[in-house]
């Protein structure tokens, strides 16, 4: 009898203490999401597409980003050049049900389209970038399942290393890696793996400065494994300057004009 209580409460001491750290690693993922509190923010970035082959090619995008009444996060990108692509805006709206509502225009079509849940996975403007990358940044933690694999000191900072699995199977990825900085809470990078496990692609903070009293990534790069990368330079980046309710709309998209 003494020995099967000696289990039972071995056992329970064990799913304790994974439970307590399956939390903590949700906390830290969300405190790592949410550390840069602002109303709003608007950037201009420059996107280097480097092939595999070397060749490259660069994207001049303006975003800006905004909660709604709810809190919910809604972003949208707008390309300046090349002449090939200006025009094209890109809308993504977090619905608070664990995904997001996604449109982009074309000036080539004069039309705007709704991004179909099953394009997820597709390239972003043929850069390294996935539809499901961009909103990626407001993604709630509830919707993976968090492990704490160890510590380890990346780029001379002592970091978090913790597993991310998608509770929906239907999620491109099945599970993501990410290093934490423990004093800054800062994620440096982020190893991304494809359904069958394998390691396909790499995001990693390359430089970051303060902006306005807050620690900002201005210099990002996403690499494909066996691939080529895209960089995201930072040229212009504010905080908390007004933005109209009417950008957020499938009306701006089209027209490029605030109501």
């Amino acid at each position: 009898m003494k020995r099967f209580f000696y289990c039972f409460f071995a056992v329970t001491a064990i799913c304790t203490v994974q439970l307590l750290s399956a939390q903590q690693a949700a906390t830290i993922i969300r405190d790592s999401r949410d550390r840069i509190k602002a109303a709003t923010t608007q950037n201009r970035s420059r996107w280097v597409i480097t092939a595999k082959n070397g060749s490259t090619g660069e994207r001049l995008i303006d975003q800006f980003s905004k909660d709604d009444a709810a809190g919910l996060s809604r972003v949208l990108l707008e390309f300046r050049s090349p002449p090939g692509v200006a025009g094209t805006r890109f809308l993504s709206m977090d619905t608070g049900k664990g995904g997001s509502n996604q449109w982009i225009y074309l000036p080539s079509l004069g039309k705007t389209r709704r991004i179909a849940g099953s394009e997820g996975s597709g390239s972003f403007m043929n850069t390294d970038f996935s539809y499901d990358d961009i909103a990626s940044a407001e993604r709630d933690p509830d919707l993976d399942a968090h492990t704490i694999l160890r510590e380890e000191t990346f780029n001379g900072k002592v970091c978090y290393v913790i597993e991310s699995r998608p509770k929906d199977s239907s999620y491109q990825y099945s599970k993501m890696v990410q290093w934490i900085d423990k004093a800054s809470k800062v994620t440096h990078k982020i190893e991304l793996y494809d359904k069958k496990g394998v390691h396909i692609k790499t995001l990693e903070i390359l430089e970051l400065k303060d902006i306005q009293g807050r620690l900002s990534a201005v210099k990002t790069r996403m690499s494909t494994i066996g691939g080529g990368n895209t960089t995201i330079n930072v040229e212009i980046l504010k905080y908390d300057d007004p933005i109209p309710e009417s950008v957020f709309s499938t009306t701006y998209l089209e027209t490029g004009r605030v109501r």
